[in-house]
């Protein structure tokens, strides 16, 4: 039987650390790409070789085709978008030999799930809970943000970037031909991330960050079952079959109880570290067309990344209470890269991560930003 072969189009992140992990628990050689010299994943013993490849927004084409020889010369079996690059990589679906495959939805479908105006005018139409949204530019944008408080964000945005939070009567600034308005719903934060293999949901997280660096979480606790959040998805997956791909999404659950999409993002996300590795790797791994298990629920309850809790905690240094809540969460969550049978990710994450953490501070560049900038689809 030939060798299974995965290929990660990302190494960066905490997320494709777990992935890679997973799949390494399931019996594949893992392989990496990255347009950073050093990532996480490069010295983790789940990884069996990393590229570095030219960057998607630094020369698309180039990044295209070294996917593309990587993809070929390590003979991959199956593909695996990782994070905001999802949409670079799904465009070369129709070039992959006739041996590999990519673990995700359809460009078009990224596309559309990715942009917030089509997300939300597509969950809309379904009869789901969406926040309104319209072009800011338009007579409906400039009426909702005169009769209510609202976000501002551009359709193709990622890690926070480009959101501003409107006051009733407040315009948004700047002139992005993609910049939305979306009505501001208050309420509690939650995120979720449903794995598909096969055609049929096998997993689902659901978690709410408690730590942030900027409006990225990094530190974040489980959420149990809730029951308005479930029957959205159930709703969202019987109306939009998908074969196979993690479909994360952002909600609200207001006063009433009503939960409120406001965002899909069809990518992986931190809610991959509340599945359990074992049973993600049975589920990534199982044959085409056989029956995934459903994948089981990670031990913990709360997870970090606890260099950056530990950052964020000091940001707060000079507020008391903060800089004790912060330091609490940094206690109770579990580091979600240290593993002591995979030790250096850990032991060597400021250095791997010099590519992220200096341009985010010495520049204006935020974490999310720092982290997005050379991969995200902005248009």
């Amino acid at each position: 039987m030939r060798e299974q072969t995965a290929l990660l189009t990302l190494g960066r992140l905490p997320k494709a650390l777990a992935l890679a992990r997973a799949l390494h628990a399931g019996g594949w050689r893992v392989v990496v790409a990255d347009p950073f010299r050093w990532h996480l994943c490069r010295p983790s013993r789940a990884v069996s070789a990393s590229y570095r490849v030219t960057a998607p927004n630094k020369d698309r084409d180039s990044y295209r085709r070294e996917l593309a020889d990587i993809i070929r010369r390590e003979r991959v079996t199956t593909v695996f978008p990782v994070s905001e690059e999802a949409l670079h990589v799904a465009y070369i679906a129709d070039a992959l030999p006739g041996e590999s495959r990519l673990f995700c939805p359809t460009f078009d479908t990224l596309l559309h799930l990715h942009d917030k105006l089509a997300f939300a005018t597509l969950a809309q139409s379904q009869g789901l809970s969406v926040p309104p949204t319209f072009p800011a530019a338009s007579e409906a944008g400039r009426e909702l943000c005169s009769r209510n408080d609202a976000i501002a964000k551009p359709a193709h945005s990622c890690s926070g970037i480009g959101i501003q939070r409107l006051q009733q009567g407040q315009r948004p600034s700047g002139d992005a031909p993609d910049l939305l308005v979306q009505r501001f719903i208050e309420g509690n934060a939650i995120s979720t991330l449903s794995l598909l293999r096969n055609g049929r949901e096998v997993g689902r997280s659901r978690y709410r960050g408690t730590v942030f660096a900027g409006t990225v979480a990094v530190c974040f606790e489980r959420v149990d079952v809730h029951a308005a959040i479930d029957a959205w998805l159930d709703a969202f997956f019987r109306a939009n079959p998908m074969e196979n791909g993690f479909i994360a999404f952002d909600f609200i659950v207001d006063a009433d109880g009503c939960a409120w999409a406001i965002e899909c993002n069809p990518r992986v996300t931190s809610g991959i570290h509340f599945f359990d590795p074992v049973s993600l790797g049975m589920a990534l791994t199982a044959a085409a067309g056989a029956t995934a298990a459903d994948v089981s629920a990670a031990t913990g309850r709360r997870y970090q990344w606890a260099y950056s809790t530990l950052t964020e905690a000091y940001g707060a240094l000079f507020q008391p209470a903060e800089f004790r809540r912060r330091l609490r969460e940094l206690r109770r969550a579990r580091d979600v890269v240290w593993s002591r049978d995979d030790p250096l990710p850990f032991l060597l994450m400021t250095p791997l991560s010099a590519e992220i953490l200096w341009p985010a501070m010495t520049s204006t560049l935020t974490l999310g930003e720092a982290t997005q900038r050379d991969i995200a689809w902005f248009n």
